[in-house]
């Protein structure tokens, strides 16, 4: 087992990330799957951030399309809605919910 982690070539997906952000996505997230859920909050802010990526601003979502969206990348999308919602991240109402907050990619 320890040859085949050896010889596993190293992930390159978070490497445009800086430096702190990249720490805890490696950490957490292979593949593009979220492999758990970090019990440090600012860990979790760092995936929840992530996370929030994959909704677009101003559309609107229904508690389904929000589970698939979340359960692309891990199997506990109740978990990750209540976390998203509580940090911030996304608003609910009415069994509607769009994105509220996040890092916001610049346009240039």
């Amino acid at each position: 087992m320890k040859q085949d982690r050896e010889r596993r070539p190293v992930s390159t997906e978070h490497d445009h990330l800086p430096a702190d952000v990249r720490k805890v996505m490696r950490a957490f997230v292979t593949d593009g799957r979220l492999t758990s859920i970090p019990t440090s909050h600012a860990k979790r802010l760092v995936i929840l951030d992530w996370l929030a990526q994959l909704f677009e601003p101003g559309r609107r979502y229904s508690e389904q399309m929000v589970n698939l969206v979340l359960g692309q990348h891990h199997a506990d999308t109740a978990a990750l809605r209540r976390y998203m919602v509580e940090a911030g991240f996304l608003d609910r109402e009415a069994g509607q919910y769009w994105r509220s907050g996040g890092t916001v990619e610049s346009g240039e």
